[in-house]
């Protein structure tokens, strides 16, 4: 099963400051840089690496280097309150961006902007704060594709399961790691519990 649930008391902590309406928004983005930074620790932990040697002051040593240079991809406006925790553990990971709006009626996305680099021999991470239908997530990776990667994950602070289900069924060897995986979406294909809208809070807007 691609989906890996965070399972730590501190991530409990931080989705409950997240889903908190009274929650201010300067709370809200330091909670998510903190839960970003939990997911990737997981997210990063089966990532391959190739031996170094490093001199320490002393002598030289064995070490490691990351095998795969990285791609962070948040999927604008939310994603990108995520990518500075994820800059301040892979200072050297490029960033390509993906503009995606979500129509209010039929609840599809729109790609209205795409700032990819090449991804041919580099680790995509797909970042998302909410994976609702999972339609953004499905265009995002179709990009990560054409740009020649197929070496992609995704990261996610809460899922639905409609959309977990949506990326399964089109992309079954794609993991997901995610914080919290709520009971379903209503009729307006918001999350619930949920939070809300996670741009609108992070952003105060």
């Amino acid at each position: 099963m691609p989906i890996h649930l965070i399972d730590h008391p501190l991530a409990k902590v931080l989705i409950t400051q997240l889903r908190d309406k009274e929650t201010p928004s300067e709370s809200f983005r330091t909670a998510c840089r903190k839960i970003t930074q939990l997911l990737f620790i997981e997210a990063t932990r089966s990532l391959p690496t190739n031996p170094y040697k490093v001199s320490t002051p002393l002598e030289e040593t064995e070490a490691n280097i990351w095998a795969k240079e990285m791609t962070i991809i948040p999927v604008i406006r939310a994603g990108i309150g995520m990518v500075e925790s994820i800059l301040s553990f892979f200072p050297n990971a490029t960033v390509g961006y993906v503009g995606l709006e979500r129509d209010e009626e039929t609840a599809i996305a729109r790609n209205y902007y795409r700032k990819v680099p090449s991804l041919k021999g580099r680790k995509a991470f797909i970042v998302d704060p909410m994976l609702a239908t999972g339609g953004s997530t499905l265009q995002a990776i179709e990009i990560c594709l054409e740009e020649g990667t197929q070496d992609i994950t995704v990261v996610t602070i809460i899922s639905a399961p409609e959309g977990v289900e949506a990326i399964e069924n089109n992309y079954p060897d794609i993991d997901i790691y995610t914080a919290a995986l709520d009971r379903q979406l209503n009729e307006q294909k918001f999350i619930l519990p949920g939070l809300g809208d996670f741009g609108d809070r992070l952003y105060n807007t």
